[in-house]
């Protein structure tokens, strides 16, 4: 199998860890009758942990449709290489740094690392695109 696709199953568990822990938080804070019912009523806004965790998980699906098309994308397209495949790598391995920097609160070297994903999947978009 293409390492591109492995990574691309890895951060199928990585947002199941995004989703599982923003959940977790929120749940510990408005209780488990909100959890399991149907969430219709207004609740407070989020502590500041819960909150951070809630927004990495939706900053983490926002970009893993990026990852899907051009990880993917390389690999159908048939033009996937061992610059692709690194560039998938530091994509997950960024993506994976970046939740814990966001749940301690690191702001500058969160966006850093984010920023690092980012550019490891232009890589393979442009090679999707031109290469």
């Amino acid at each position: 199998m293409a390492q591109e696709l492995t990574v691309l199953a890895l951060a199928g568990v990585l947002l199941l860890v995004h989703i599982f822990t923003a959940t977790h938080f929120k749940t510990k804070q408005y209780g488990v009758d909100w959890n399991t019912g149907a969430r219709d009523e207004d609740t407070p806004p989020l502590n500041d942990l819960a909150a951070r965790l809630d927004r990495a998980r939706g900053n983490f699906l926002e970009t893993l449709p990026l990852a899907i098309i051009a990880l993917g994308g390389v690999v159908v397209a048939g033009k996937a290489t061992d610059l692709t495949a690194i560039a998938a790598w530091v994509w997950l391995g960024a993506r994976a740094v970046y939740l814990p920097l966001y749940w301690s609160g690191v702001a500058i070297w969160r966006t850093v690392v984010w920023s690092v994903a980012l550019l490891a999947l232009l890589y393979p978009l442009g090679m999707l695109l031109l290469g």
